[in-house]
């Protein structure tokens, strides 16, 4: 029998089970019937600070919207608009597979009775004291393990065995496990690709540095049954194509001859084509698949790790060995547009009949179902360091982002947002992308960001980006933003402060208390609400936004996206 366990303000009764606070001495506790109608005692009852392990011990809901993250809480004044990022409705005649049209939320708050309520209590630890006695020698020490490669050994399926699917040798170290063009060396098919981070959450100076892998079924990777890199690369190459919708990318130097078709439409098999077009199909054993505009090829997997913020000897702001999280997806249904239309449909009567959100759970090796086709699943540390499956709640907040935001691509983001062609292909690196800006706006992505925000974080309280990038009126100074080389000096921290947020999110990990929220803030949030009021649009008209995620890579230049090619 499942033991409901005291949530405030609100007790829940699940099966029947009647909880009564009773006393001995001064200890508090809750107890219940169990199934033979025997009482069971808990040291919980109502008001107390219960741990986010409990919940899960007890197999409670904590938070039945955890759907809705953080971020969603902040105080926008009216003004200050994070929220345009992630909510979007775009016009029909795009005819875009994803039917979300959430761009009325950046003016109206749509939450559930329970969602006006902010669970994220996290946000509201001043973790200044928690992390005093944290000596930086400490947390370097630790963010320089690897308990990546430990979780790819043990039985399959035990408590800290990643799922096969899951597996890169190497990867706490990329310059070990990546080759040419971004392929992993362990010949798992896993291939890295450099993107500019989403805005901001995904910025290294709001807490955490991560990357990103892609891998296509075996059919994608052969010909007439034999492994075939320039084949691999090339219907890549058509995935990007299809979720950028552009029609033509440069190709690392392909050869024809080994693929068996003419890929840059000169009607001649050369050995080193450095520019591929857009077709219908894919290529090699994957002929039979047509590319599908805006959507990946059923059995598509990504795989994205979230780390500590890594400190060289010299300041140098890098990717640490030690992961928070290792997160996986996989496309294991392929749904038309008119399939996910049907879900989108199915979404919005759940929540027109107020119903709240639900997450499937299929297992440790699935993870859950998104019911857009995908199933996600993701490992994270432990009280010791050590990579854990995610708790069935823990997970459903993935739905959050990957079931139904307005501005995802097929449910994802960061291969949309990939650097073009042959450049992108190869393990994240900050200091190769500039801030270019998104298709349609006129500025860079970041700066716009900023302007738009009002801050160099959703909750507007990061204090070294206000001193770094704005002006003592709160404005954000343009043209120093302008300035900056690459986006690696517009959105790493310092060295101070990343330390402090590797100490901060450290505390977490010791609490276990992700349900509670998995931002690294290390003051209490002052910018975000506790409690909604639906009444009170989140932001004026005027400061409404349209924006696509997507980049133009090339506003600056007067090259196509068929220029970007790697230097021979």
């Amino acid at each position: 029998m499942k033991i409901s366990l005291p949530v405030l303000p609100l007790i829940t009764i699940v099966l029947g089970a009647q909880l009564m606070a009773c006393s001995d001495e001064s200890v508090t506790v809750a107890v219940a019937p169990d199934i033979s109608g025997q009482s069971t005692v808990y040291p919980y009852s109502e008001g107390d600070d219960i741990p986010a392990l409990a919940y899960m011990a007890h197999d409670e809901i904590y938070n039945p919207e955890s759907v809705i993250p953080p971020q969603c809480y902040t105080k926008t004044n009216g003004k200050n608009n994070p929220c345009y990022a992630c909510h979007q409705s775009y016009d029909r005649s795009e005819n875009r597979p994803n039917q979300m049209g959430d761009g009325t939320l950046q003016g109206n708050y749509e939450f559930s009775d329970v969602g006006l309520t902010n669970s994220w209590k996290n946000l509201f630890v001043d973790r200044r004291q928690l992390i005093k006695d944290i000596s930086d020698d400490e947390i370097l020490a630790y963010i320089e393990q690897d308990n990546y490669s430990a979780a790819l050994s043990g039985k399959p399926g035990s408590e800290h065995r990643l799922p096969d699917a899951m597996h890169l040798e190497q990867l706490s170290y990329p310059q070990q496990a990546f080759g040419e063009h971004g392929i992993a060396k362990d010949g798992s098919g896993w291939v890295a690709y450099n993107y500019k981070p989403f805005p901001s959450t995904f910025w290294p100076t709001n807490g955490s540095t991560g990357d990103a892998m892609i891998r296509l079924p075996s059919v994608f990777q052969q010909r007439n049954g034999k492994y075939v890199e320039d084949v691999y690369l090339a219907n890549l190459t058509l995935v990007e194509m299809a979720l950028k919708d552009v029609n033509q990318l440069a190709v690392p130097n392909l050869n024809e001859q080994a693929i068996g078709l003419d890929i840059n439409g000169d009607g001649e098999l050369t050995t080193a084509v450095k520019v591929m077009q857009r077709r219908d199909n894919y290529l090699g054993d994957a002929s039979a698949t047509e590319l599908s505009f805006l959507l990946y090829p059923e059995g598509t997997e990504l795989l994205h790790t979230v780390r500590y913020i890594g400190v060289d000897d010299n300041g140098q702001i890098y990717n640490a060995p030690r992961m928070k999280e290792v997160r996986y997806m996989q496309k294991a249904l392929f749904r038309s547009k008119e399939s996910l239309a049907s879900a989108y449909y199915a979404e919005a009567k759940d929540k027109a009949f107020e119903k709240l959100p639900q997450t499937r759970y299929l297992n440790q090796e699935t993870g859950i179902d998104n019911g857009f086709g995908w199933t996600l699943n993701a490992f994270i540390e432990d009280a010791n360091g050590d990579l854990r499956p995610q708790h069935p709640q823990e997970l459903a907040y993935c739905n959050g982002c990957h079931k139904t935001v307005g501005s995802t691509f097929d449910q994802t983001f960061s291969f949309a947002r990939k650097v073009p062609g042959t450049k992108g292909w190869g393990y994240i690196n900050l200091r190769e992308i500039a801030d270019v800006p998104n298709i349609n706006e006129q500025d860079g992505e970041f700066l716009t960001y900023m302007q738009r925000v009002g801050g160099g974080d959703e909750f507007r309280q990061n204090a070294e980006m206000l001193a770094r990038w704005f002006n003592d009126d709160g404005s954000v100074n343009d043209e120093k933003v302008k300035q900056a080389d690459s986006v690696y000096e517009l959105i790493t921290p310092s060295p101070q402060r990343a330390l402090a947020l590797n100490k901060a999110y450290q505390t977490i990990v010791k609490e276990q208390s992700y349900l509670f929220g998995r931002d690294a803030t290390i003051t209490e949030a002052r910018n975000v609400l506790e409690v909604i009021d639906a009444e009170q649009p989140p932001l004026l008209p005027e400061h409404r936004h349209a924006w696509d995620m997507r980049l133009d890579w090339f506003a600056n230049s007067e090259h196509n996206v068929a220029s970007n090619a790697a230097p021979n």
